[in-house]
């Protein structure tokens, strides 16, 4: 009867641990921008969106001038079917890790050819390119990091990363 007992307790456990694990809320969950072309081509950013949860985000959780993996958890990816040009870079089809070099006032977008690694992992000797963004300030706060593409005709989008009170921004074409 004891071991029935123990046994019992085990499974209670496990079904309580199983539970609370369900209903903890993500707190940088994963996400999805992506944006197709007229011929049907498209571009993707897989990436993790952290909260601000009271905290000063640039120039305090991400500090200025140094590189930052541009979300959280695993490193933010870039998939695009088709050439690119952003910001005057071409970028040629395939696979890259996306990081930003963030400033008080100019940003630069890292596309980077080391893919699947985490985040932090950061291999300057990958770099395909630095390309310069546009910082705006947005209206109000954000509290989510949030990637967007903002279709602008049929082979055109400004790719943009907005959070807390920051727009950082960079025109996206693709190339014929």
């Amino acid at each position: 009867m004891p071991q029935s007992r123990t046994w019992i307790i085990a499974v209670l456990i496990a079904v309580a641990a199983f539970a609370y694990a369900q209903e903890r809320k993500v707190l940088s969950p994963p996400a999805t921008a992506s944006v197709t072309f007229a011929d049907g081509k498209t571009v993707t950013v897989n990436y993790a969106q952290p909260s601000t949860r009271g905290r000063k985000i640039f120039g305090g959780l991400v500090p200025y001038d140094k590189v930052w993996r541009t979300g959280a958890n695993a490193a933010t990816s870039l998939k695009t079917d088709v050439n690119l040009d952003i910001g005057g870079t071409k970028v040629p089809a395939g696979s890259y890790t996306l990081y930003t070099l963030p400033g008080q006032s100019s940003w630069q977008l890292i596309v980077n050819k080391q893919t699947g690694q985490w985040g932090t992992k950061y291999d300057q000797g990958q770099d395909l390119a630095r390309i310069p963004m546009k910082v705006t300030q947005r209206p109000s706060g954000l509290e989510m990091f949030t990637i967007s593409f903002d279709k602008t005709g049929d082979d055109s989008a400004i790719l943009k990363l907005e959070w807390e009170n920051t727009i950082a921004s960079v025109d996206v074409r693709a190339e014929k």
